[in-house]
């Protein structure tokens, strides 16, 4: 390629209109982890990454066994930065507030 035809390339690209940013505003939060012992575990945790209807639209009475997947799924699967000692914590309330309530460890 000579240079004339590059410097018009080149030119046209200069030229050519600028996309705009995309802004995008989502409207605030209304959803509330229900207020009950164990919510300052989960709330810094599962806040993080997805809304409260994320938790709240699983199907209800699950057991432990499927709260305690669920946060290792978060964990493992989608990186969610919830350490070791705060685990326990947070299946614990996702089993009173959202599941059966009746689970032990």
């Amino acid at each position: 390629m000579t240079k004339a035809p590059l410097l018009s390339l080149l030119l046209l690209l200069l030229a050519a209109p600028r996309a705009a940013a995309l802004t995008i505003t989502l409207p605030p939060e209304t959803a509330r982890l229900k207020q009950i012992p164990g919510v300052e575990a989960a709330t810094p945790y599962c806040y993080t990454c997805h809304s409260v209807d994320y938790i709240t639209t699983q199907a209800p009475n699950m057991p432990r066994s499927f709260w305690a997947a669920e946060v290792d799924k978060m964990r493992h699967t989608y990186g969610a930065p919830v350490p070791d000692d705060q685990v326990a914590a947070i299946v614990d309330y996702l089993v009173k507030a959202y599941g059966d309530g009746n689970s032990k460890r």
